[in-house]
């Protein structure tokens, strides 16, 4: 069984950053799909960046181009979601979820609890 565990979230200025982490651990494959999604009240779940654990594929939304960054640590096939300048609208519950056909698709297997980032102006 999958786990996966979130930190990082919290409240922030805006112009401010926060940076999520997501730890997978109960997965065998040495390579996966890793992303990152979130939520707002009353919106869609929203992609906003995946990774190829293992491998280099990196996807950003565009709505987050230039100000989020994602990375890895293979070893610890833990994910982190850079994320700067920061705007009000970012504002939104982050899920991380894991193991899919297509990093850069929605088609998750696992997702994490969700870790709440709020943006004030």
């Amino acid at each position: 069984q999958v786990q996966l565990v979130e930190s990082g979230g919290g409240s922030v200025q805006a112009g401010g950053s926060l940076r999520l982490s997501c730890a997978a651990s109960g997965y065998t494959s040495s390579r996966f799909c890793m992303g990152w999604f979130r939520q707002a009240p009353g919106k869609e779940r929203e992609g906003v960046a995946a990774i190829n654990i293992g491998g280099s594929m990196t996807y950003v939304a565009s709505s987050v181009k230039g100000r989020f960054t994602i990375s890895q640590d293979n070893a610890k096939k833990t994910v982190y979601l850079q994320m700067n300048s920061l705007k009000p609208e970012d504002t939104a519950m982050y899920y991380c979820a894991a193991v899919a056909p297509r990093c850069s698709g929605n088609e998750y297997n696992y997702w994490g609890q969700g870790t709440q980032v709020t943006v004030s102006s």
